[in-house]
């Protein structure tokens, strides 16, 4: 079994749908257990026990939220003792402009992943459409990302209608892309101890 967890801080329940997405898609892998929690109701159990762990945060004024920020740096104690290194990492972020310098919060979860000794996943899409075509569910990673998610919904809007469906889509394939790669990261871990 593949246990995957993600942790997230959602202000205005934007970045909580794009988590649940990534979420549907990482459970859509066989024999992948899903932990989905909210920085503000944590079971770091659940962390501890994880195969992956997916980071996601709004990017507010260039940066990760203060909220994630502040998880970020309750996890100190567990820095010293170590107790991620090894485990597969990535991040996803989303904000209310098309950039909105959402390439700066994922450098943030990625080098936050790296003190912890985790290896990162990256987002492994080409991009396949344009801005135009955010409502098309085959145009993943509209937003050119490579190093993480990045997602936008347009501020007028409410989590029940953004981020729209590409955005959405290419979270279920990024959260499939993760479970994937864990089975396969577990199962080496395994031979290699074997």
């Amino acid at each position: 079994m593949t246990k995957v967890a993600i942790v997230y801080h959602s202000g205005f329940g934007h970045t909580k749908r794009v988590a649940e997405h990534v979420a549907e898609g990482a459970a859509g892998v066989e024999r992948t257990q899903m932990s989905l929690q909210s920085v503000e109701a944590l079971d770091l159990e659940l962390l501890h026990a994880a195969d992956a762990i997916v980071f996601g945060a709004p990017t507010y004024m260039g940066s990760a939220s203060a909220a994630f920020k502040g998880f970020m740096e309750s996890t100190s104690r567990l820095w010293l003792q170590q107790r991620w290194k090894d485990k597969l990492a990535a991040g996803f972020t989303n904000s209310g402009s098309l950039d909105g310098d959402k390439a700066n919060t994922l450098v943030e979860l990625c080098c936050f992943a790296a003190q912890h000794g985790m290896v990162w996943v990256g987002l492994g899409m080409l991009v396949n459409g344009v801005r135009g075509d955010r409502d098309d569910p085959r145009h993943l990673n509209r937003l050119g990302s490579s190093l993480g998610l990045m997602t936008q919904a347009d501020v007028d809007r409410g989590p029940e209608l953004a981020p729209p469906i590409s955005d959405l889509e290419t979270a279920r394939a990024f959260g499939r892309r993760i479970a994937e790669l864990a089975a396969r990261w577990i199962a080496g871990q395994a031979g290699a101890r074997g």
